[in-house]
């Protein structure tokens, strides 16, 4: 009798575990669609022939954190924020770059997620192409979305998977040095930028798309290459308190709450909708005051790990300086963070509970819903 008992307290234990490991591996969404820029890019640009070296991450030392230290360009020393989100919702990493798929795999790829964004593309559809390189704009990017999603996406499994957007920094640092005259317009400018970012929103909502993670351009004149132009000895600009180039972090400061209130009420115009806004400015802050975070040290907050020059904005090639410890510096390159840092990001948008750093929820509450 005490035979039969331990069998089946065998039986019942391996059923258990199996239980358990179904459940940790499988994931928190059916699908992940990834939109935008550099941060999130994790190759679509190796596939576009117009696009020159510097919009390419896709060459040593890039990816030398990553798998084999292979360059995949990722604009990253090795996962970057997509990835990183991604494995909070229990995939491996990133779904796989939109134009590095075939015709034939497009269909069972809509299943799983896909990841269209584009290394210095932006909300407006100029931003990033010009006479030299050319970019998957934004605008090429929704588009290629709507039409699968139309033809091939499930509408239960379009509502329940997560629509991840980060962009507009590259809108803000071609406008900061475009040639302008006396007319400019800071708040029309931005009002412009707003108005792409909803057009692009209802487009993914009428594609099925019902959850959205959204990312505010964060404070981008501390990156490297804006730390460098500020500082410029021939042609000094005005800094503000983190030693940043003051003009671009201003066009941060004001776009933030008016993405936040064009979401909000959107959301109230859409039914179903619902969003999850990432404060990316309040990060910024948290970590240049906060520099010791459990795991990590950031104790370099203005230096490019790899690259020369003045706060190391010379670019990152395969000829650059490179740092001896990423995991302390914030900046891999002139223009993007650390595997390190997005990390310490990408935590902080899964499961904030302070409301610091995400808005109305945080990214698990919103594929709870």
């Amino acid at each position: 009798m005490a035979s039969h008992s331990r069998a089946f307290s065998l039986v019942a234990l391996c059923l258990l575990l199996k239980v358990v490991l179904r459940g940790t591996a499988e994931t928190l969404v059916p699908a992940v669609f990834v939109f935008g820029d550099s941060m999130v890019d994790i190759g679509n640009n190796n596939f576009i022939e117009k696009c020159n070296i510097g919009c390419k991450a896709n060459y040593p030392p890039f990816g030398i954190d990553y798998l084999n230290h292979t360059p995949t360009g990722r604009f990253s020393n090795g996962y970057n924020l997509a990835d990183q989100l991604a494995q909070l919702l229990h995939f491996d990493e990133s779904p796989p770059p939109f134009l590095s798929l075939s015709n034939a795999s497009l269909k069972t790829r809509m299943r799983t997620g896909i990841n269209f964004a584009s290394g210095g593309s932006g909300l407006l559809i100029a931003t990033g192409n010009g006479p030299c390189t050319q970019v998957f704009s934004m605008t090429e990017q929704v588009r290629n979305f709507t039409m699968l999603a139309r033809k091939w996406g499930r509408a239960d499994l379009m509502s329940k998977s997560l629509i991840f957007i980060n962009t507009g920094s590259n809108d803000l640092f071609e406008y900061t040095f475009s040639d302008h005259n006396c007319s400019r317009n800071d708040t029309e400018f931005l009002q412009s930028l707003v108005a792409s970012y909803r057009s692009f929103l209802m487009d993914l909502y009428g594609a099925g798309a019902k959850k959205f993670s959204v990312v505010s351009p964060s404070l981008v004149g501390c990156c490297p290459s804006q730390r460098a132009i500020a500082h410029d000895p021939k042609n000094p600009r005005d800094v503000d308190k983190f030693g940043c180039f003051a003009a671009a972090n201003n066009l941060s400061w004001q776009l933030y709450p008016m993405i936040a209130t064009m979401l909000h009420d959107l959301c109230l115009e859409l039914p179903g909708m619902n969003y999850s806004l990432v404060d990316s400015i309040k990060i910024v802050e948290w970590v240049f005051y906060n520099t010791v975070i459990p795991n990590y040290n950031f104790t370099v907050l203005d230096m490019a790990c790899c690259g020369g020059g003045p706060f190391g904005a010379d670019g990152c090639n395969s000829s650059a300086t490179l740092c001896q410890n990423r995991n302390n510096h914030l900046f891999w390159d002139d223009y993007h963070p650390t595997t390190a840092a997005t990390g310490v990001a990408a935590k902080l948008v899964f499961d904030d509970t302070t409301g610091l750093f995400v808005h109305p929820i945080n990214l698990q509450q919103l594929i709870e819903l």
